[in-house]
C-alpha cells in the first residue's frame, strides 16, 4: 500500500475466516478513517457494508470486529481503549463494547489497526497475530479454563508475558448472552454479549505481539498537548475533587454518596438508601477496603489517572491471591442492588464475573432479579436448586452466581441468558426485570439523571452508561430541579446531542470516559486532529459525532428496528413514582425526551428514519442514503 495522505494509522485491517483458517489483508478507504476514525464507528461501517441485513449473530456468516482507535499506541494519555463490535445477541441488533488496559495499543503494534471475524472454527482455536502474521493455534487445551488460567498458559506456550490477549472464559463458551470478552485479567468489553459471539466461532482467544510503529502528523503537538493536560490534571476545576478521588480510589470511591442521593440502584431499582445501613454504604466504598487489601495501583495505557488497583484478598471468607479492585458498578450491582453489604462477597463476585467472564452488570442484574422473584415467593427452594434467594442473603447470592459460573444446575444454566431471557423461559417474574433493549441497566438512575432514560432506551446499543446524552455532558444531577423535570424544555435535546458528540468522538478515538473530566472541553478533537492531519474542530466536530452515532442507528434500521422495541423497564423511569426516598414522586418523560432528541436531530419521531437532508449533511453515508432513499 501506498503512504497515507493522512497519518495516525496504519491503513490496514485483517480479514480472517475461521471455517477455513485463512485471512486476507486489506486497505482501509482514507475516506473511511477520515469520517470514522476508529472504535465504534469504524467497525460500525466495515459491517454495514460487509455483513448482509438479518445475518444471525451466530452464523458463520456473522462478523465479529476488535477495532482500535488511532489514539492507541500514538502517545495521547487515556487513549488504551478498544472496541469489539457485533451483532449483539439479545437485541439482534448492533452491539459495541470497549475495554482498556493494553490490548487496543498491542493490536496496533501487531500491525493492523483492525481485525474482523466470520466463520465458525471446526475445532477450539485462537488466533496469533505476531507482526502482521496471523496464524491459528489449536486452543482445545484452553477450552473450559478461566480467563487467567488461559493467559498464564498461553503466555507459558509462547514463553512471553508482553503479548495482548483478548479472550473468553467459560461464560463465552457456553455463549451466555452476557458473556465479556476479557483482557489483561480484569478488564473487559462486555456489554450485550460479544464474548457469546466469540464463543460461537469457538474462538477463545485473539494474541497480538509486535513492533509497529505509527506516524501521526504532528507528535510536537500531541506532546504539548499532554502536558497540557498534565497541568490540567494539578490545577484544573477537577484536580481537587473528581480527578483526586479517582486517583486515589477509583470509581469504588462514589459508592457511598451514590447511594445517598439516588445515583445507585437498591433493592432491584425498588428500594431507599435507607434499606442499607450506613456502615454497609462505608463498607463497600473503596476507601474502606483498599485499608485492608490495596496491593498497588493499577493504570491502563498512558493514563495518568491509574483509578485501578490491585488486591491482595489473604483473609476473610474467599481469600483471592491477587485481583482487580471493583469499580463503581460492581459495588452497586452486587452490594445496593442486592442489599449486601460484605466486602468479601463484593469482591468475590466481582473475581468470579472476570473468572468466568460475564458482565458484571447484567450478572449482578439477574442475580437481584432472582431475589426479587424468590422474595415475593415466586421461586421456591426448590426451584433455585435449594439456594435462599431471600435479600440481602450474601451466602444465597455467592451460591447461584458460582452456580451460573460453572453451569451446574438447571435453574443457573437458563439464567446464563439474562433476567428478561429467564422471566420468559419460566413464564413469570417479567415486571421485575430492570432493562432496557433487553440489556440489565447499569447503576446510574434516570429519576435522577433524566437524560439517561433516553440513552438507555434509545442508543443503538441499549442500556450503555458510557454512551452519550445530557446524563452526563454536563451531568444533569447538578441541573436545577425546575430545568432538570422540565420534559418540554428543548434545551434538553441540544444538551442530548452535545453529549453524544462528546462521547461517540470518545469512543472512536480509544479515549477513556474519564477524559471528559481530565480533558478541558474540546481537546479530544484537537487531539485527533493532530494524530491525523485533518481539522476535526468547529462544525466538523458535531459532524463528526453524529456521523457515529447515525452510522450505529443505521445498521438497526436496515435490520428492521421499530421505535416499539426500544423498551426500558417503567420502574427505572418512575412508573410508577416512588412514594419515600430521594425520588419520591419523579417521573421520567422517556418518550418526550426521545421526541425532543429525533426532531432536533430531523429524524422522523415515529420511524426514527433520519431525514435525506440530515444524512447528507453529514456527508459519508452514502451508502445510507441509498439504502433509506434509494440511489
Amino acid at each position: 500500500m501506498g503512504e497515507l495522505a493522512i497519518k495516525g494509522f496504519i491503513g490496514k485491517y485483517a480479514f480472517v475466516d475461521l471455517s477455513t483458517q485463512t485471512y486476507e489483508v486489506r486497505n482501509f478507504k482514507e475516506e473511511d478513517l477520515r469520517n470514522f476514525v476508529g472504535g465504534p464507528s469504524l467497525g460500525a461501517k466495515i459491517l454495514y457494508d460487509e455483513m448482509a441485513p438479518n445475518t444471525p449473530w451466530d452464523a458463520p456468516e456473522s462478523i465479529l470486529g476488535f477495532v482500535s482507535g488511532p489514539g492507541n499506541g500514538t502517545g495521547p494519555l487515556v487513549a488504551g481503549r478498544y472496541t469489539v463490535v457485533s451483532k449483539s445477541p439479545v437485541t439482534n441488533m448492533w452491539n459495541d463494547a470497549n475495554s482498556g488496559g493494553t490490548f487496543g495499543p498491542l493490536l496496533r503494534k501487531s500491525g493492523y489497526d483492525a481485525v474482523f471475524i466470520k466463520g465458525i472454527s471446526k475445532q477450539p482455536v485462537y488466533i496469533f497475530i505476531d507482526n502482521g502474521e496471523i496464524s491459528f493455534r489449536d486452543a482445545s487445551g484452553l477450552w473450559g479454563k478461566t480467563t487467567e488460567a488461559t493467559e498464564h498458559a498461553i503466555f507459558e506456550e509462547l514463553g512471553d508475558k508482553k503479548v495482548g490477549i483478548a479472550l473468553i472464559g467459560p461464560a463465552g463458551e457456553r455463549k451466555s448472552k452476557f458473556a465479556a470478552v476479557m483482557n489483561d485479567a480484569h478488564r473487559a468489553a462486555a456489554r450485550g454479549g460479544p464474548g457469546a459471539v466469540m464463543g460461537s466461532k469457538n474462538l477463545k482467544a485473539i494474541v497480538c505481539r509486535g513492533k509497529t510503529a505509527i506516524e501521526v502528523h504532528n507528535k510536537p503537538d500531541v506532546l504539548a498537548i499532554n502536558k497540557e493536560l498534565m497541568e490540567w490534571a494539578k490545577s484544573g476545576p477537577t484536580a481537587d475533587n473528581i480527578f483526586a478521588l479517582f486517583y486515589d480510589n477509583g470509581t469504588g470511591g462514589l459508592y457511598d454518596s451514590n447511594v445517598v442521593i439516588g445515583d445507585a440502584n437498591v433493592k432491584n431499582w425498588g428500594g431507599v438508601p435507607d434499606d442499607i445501613p450506613d456502615e454497609e454504604k462505608m463498607a463497600l466504598t473503596s476507601q474502606e477496603m483498599d485499608k485492608r487489601w490495596k496491593k498497588k495501583k493499577y493504570a491502563c495505557h498512558t493514563c495518568h489517572i491509574g483509578c485501578g488497583a490491585i488486591y491482595e484478598i489473604n483473609d476473610g471468607k474467599y481469600p483471592i491471591k491477587e485481583t482487580g479492585r471493583p469499580e463503581y458498578e460492581a459495588n452497586a450491582m452486587f452490594g445496593s442492588n442486592m442489599l449486601i453489604g460484605c466486602q468479601e462477597t463484593l469482591n468475590w463476585l466481582n473475581f468470579l464475573s472476570n473468572e468466568y467472564g460475564f458482565d458484571l452488570i447484567s450478572l449482578g442484574g439477574t442475580l437481584a432479579w432472582a431475589m426479587e422473584c424468590f422474595s415475593n415467593g415466586l421461586f421456591t427452594l426448590e426451584e433455585t436448586g435449594g439456594i435462599d434467594l431471600s435479600w440481602g442473603n450474601a451466602e444465597g447470592a455467592v451460591a447461584l452466581a458460582e452456580a451460573m459460573c460453572k453451569g451446574t444446575s438447571e435453574f443457573a444454566l437458563i439464567l446464563n441468558n439474562g433476567a428478561l431471557a429467564a422471566a420468559k423461559h419460566f413464564g413469570k417474574g417479567e415486571e421485575y426485570v430492570m432493562h432496557a433493549g433487553g440489556i440489565e441497566a447499569p447503576a446510574h438512575d434516570p429519576r435522577l439523571n433524566p437524560g439517561l432514560a433516553r440513552t438507555y432506551q434509545y442508543d443503538p446499543t441499549p442500556a450503555r452508561h458510557v454512551k452519550g446524552g445530557q446524563g452526563f455532558t454536563p451531568p444533569a444531577a447538578l441541573l436545577p430541579q425546575d430545568v432538570k423535570y422540565d420534559f418540554n424544555d428543548k434545551d434538553q435535546a441540544v444538551r442530548d446531542i452535545d453529549g453524544v458528540v462528546e462521547k461517540e468522538i470518545t469512543n472512536m478515538g480509544g479515549f477513556c470516559e474519564f477524559s471528559d473530566f481530565a480533558f478541558p472541553p474540546g481537546v479530544k478533537a484537537k487531539v485527533l486532529s493532530a494524530l491525523i492531519g485533518f481539522d476535526y474542530t468547529g462544525e466538523e466536530t458535531r459532524k463528526l459525532g453524529l456521523r457515529s452515532y447515525t452510522m450505529r442507528h443505521a445498521f438497526n434500521l436496515r435490520e428492521g428496528l421499530k421505535r416499539e422495541d426500544n423498551t426500558i423497564a417503567g420502574r427505572i423511569v418512575g412508573k410508577p413514582a416512588m412514594t419515600a426516598g430521594p425520588h419520591t414522586g419523579r417521573t421520567v418523560d422517556n418518550e418526550k425526551l426521545a421526541d425532543m432528541f429525533f426532531e432536533a436531530l430531523d429524524w422522523d419521531t415515529k420511524t426514527m428514519v433520519p431525514s435525506k437532508a440530515a444524512l447528507e449533511s453529514l456527508g459519508g453515508l452514502e451508502n445510507v442514503v441509498a439504502d433509506l432513499y434509494g440511489k
